[in-house]
């Protein structure tokens, strides 16, 4: 049933999958809208942020995510000779899933965004993956960041809470950042606009 969203989001149909130049556009503005909110709404991101790390019902809902884009994964992908064992993954998320829910309630909200990073990293390389323009790179550049953050994360979850701390300690450090997150996402919408 969902065999073709995998295919599109990992290129594996004959027909291609995710476009660069529709991936650049919603990633640029996706960059932009959050460090513009940051920029501009900068003491109710700080405090939603101070809060984020132990923030249960977020992680449910992130988790949840990464659950159901998990078994799209392991549903689908080509798993060479090691098939046999796609009933028994399909069997260990799930109760992996209800296992984390339970047991993992500390810092659930960080681990689930950096599982979700992890994830959000397979087709965003995909869509950038051996096309011609130097540009290009943008995206990989931002995705293999991804999913360092991402490691630390779900390995260490209470350095998000020490990023966290030392962003928000101070106002030129704190619109620096958001600006240079402003920066970014405008310049790969427009390359995504102007050149993909």
């Amino acid at each position: 049933m969902f065999e073709p969203l995998y295919n599109y989001l990992y290129h594996q149909s004959q027909d291609g999958g995710i476009p660069l130049k529709g991936t650049g556009i919603v990633l640029g503005l996706f960059l932009l809208a959050i460090h513009l909110w940051a920029f501009f709404r900068a003491e109710a991101t700080r405090d939603f942020l101070h809060r984020f790390p132990r923030n249960y019902p977020i992680g449910v809902g992130l988790l949840t995510i990464g659950f159901l884009w998990a078994m799209l994964i392991i549903s689908h992908m080509d798993m060479g000779e090691f098939h046999f064992l796609r009933p028994k993954f399909q069997f260990i998320i799930p109760a992996a899933f209800v296992a984390v829910l339970l047991y993992v309630k500390e810092f659930l909200s960080v681990r689930a965004l950096g599982s979700l990073m992890l994830l959000a990293a397979g087709p965003l390389l995909c869509a950038a993956f051996l096309q011609p323009q130097t540009s290009r790179l943008l995206i990989p550049i931002l995705t293999y960041a991804w999913i360092i953050i991402g490691m630390f994360f779900v390995g260490m979850p209470f350095l998000m809470r020490d990023w966290i701390g030392w962003a928000t300690a101070d106002n030129r450090r704190w619109n620096a950042l958001s600006i240079a997150g402003i920066t970014y996402g405008a310049v790969v919408l427009v390359v995504a606009v102007l050149d993909w």
